[in-house]
């Protein structure tokens, strides 16, 4: 059994957002390919807390090196306050020949990256679609890991981005995440904004990633052509999300858990309001177009199929490095190594 911690994790990956984008978009098109397995998540609920959860994403990934294996992550909100991070997070990796667990990785770092590429690569393709050039700023509200690597990913896919306006309710919280921004993309410059109306109407380009629990939000302050990145998925309320073009990445997936679009099917009574999936979009079959003057929403139910694809190349790249602790004896008839 391979163990991968943190730390190691962080370094393996850093770096490489061109890798970690093309493994997103790969298992994106993969899934529309029916290439996949992917049941449904399971929230893990407490009778006393409403408030936290823990969920299980298991999944199959196939194609030329198939991977499977299941990420448990835990949410927290409390733990922000307390000084220790929200979300916390492990894969196990189990083997497709004869189904033994092969590597157990810490995945905070894994998850809150495959959420970030999985933005980015939304963020391209939408603005593209738009067809008004490259976006040069972007909006972005909520401050904490995923919306960092929202910013971090979405400047590696559009080099073009050169501002980003940013704001929290918590202002230290905005200039926290200004000073860390400055280290990761160092090409954009990262202004604290005190009122959410600047962040999400100065840029066509708008991420929310909020810890918030049921909507609150409509889209009258972004503009009128605007892209939005609601990686959250219970910011907006049925009415904003029936006014927009909705793209998912699973809309079996994401319409559930009273997200913004699992309530907007209930008003409704249908999908119809979902435009398009990403991996169609990739793959160029999805027939989407954007409407001139209507705002887009993409609102990613987080796959863990993403999360497989890096932690598979987490796991390749660890053994080609050595790093990592190989632990002998873990499994049933395995034989430990003598001791030194």
């Amino acid at each position: 059994m391979l163990i991968v911690g943190h730390h190691e994790v962080r370094a393996l990956l850093d770096g490489h957002e061109k890798e970690v984008l093309e493994l997103v978009a790969s298992a994106y098109r993969l899934h529309d390919e029916g290439r996949t397995a992917l049941p449904h998540s399971v929230f893990l609920r407490f009778p006393e807390d409403h408030r936290n959860r823990v969920i299980g994403l298991p999944a199959y990934l196939g194609g030329d090196d198939p991977v499977a294996g299941m990420k448990w992550i835990a949410s927290f909100p409390g733990n922000v306050a307390r000084g220790i991070e929200r979300a916390s997070a492990s894969i196990v990796l189990n083997s497709t020949a004869d189904g033994r667990p092969e590597a157990f990785i810490e995945a905070s770092v894994i998850s809150a990256r495959r959420t970030g590429a999985s933005a980015a690569l939304a963020a391209g393709l939408l603005t593209e679609a738009a067809g008004d050039g490259v976006p040069h700023g972007m909006g972005l509200v909520g401050l904490g890991p995923i919306n960092l690597e929202v910013l971090r990913f979405t400047a590696a896919r559009l080099p073009s981005l050169r501002e980003a306006l940013v704001y929290d309710l918590d202002p230290g919280r905005a200039e926290e995440f200004a000073a860390q921004a400055a280290g990761a993309v160092p090409h954009v410059e990262v202004r604290v904004v005190d009122d959410a109306a600047q962040a999400l109407g100065t840029h066509a380009l708008v991420s929310l990633a909020t810890t918030a629990g049921t909507p609150h939000m409509d889209l009258a302050d972004c503009r009128p052509d605007a892209t939005v990145l609601h990686v959250s998925l219970r910011d907006l309320t049925v009415e904003a999300v029936l006014g927009a073009q909705n793209v998912t990445d699973d809309t079996d997936h994401v319409c559930r858990e009273r997200t913004s679009l699992h309530l907007a099917e209930q008003a409704t009574g249908g999908r119809a309001f979902v435009a398009g999936e990403i991996g169609a979009l990739l793959r160029g079959t999805s027939g989407f177009r954007r409407e001139p003057g209507r705002r887009v929403v993409f609102s990613p139910f987080g796959l863990g199929v993403l999360d497989l694809a890096l932690a598979r190349w987490v796991r390749v790249r660890a053994d080609a490095e050595g790093v990592g602790v190989r632990v002998a004896g873990f499994l049933p008839g395995a034989i430990p190594e003598p001791s030194a």
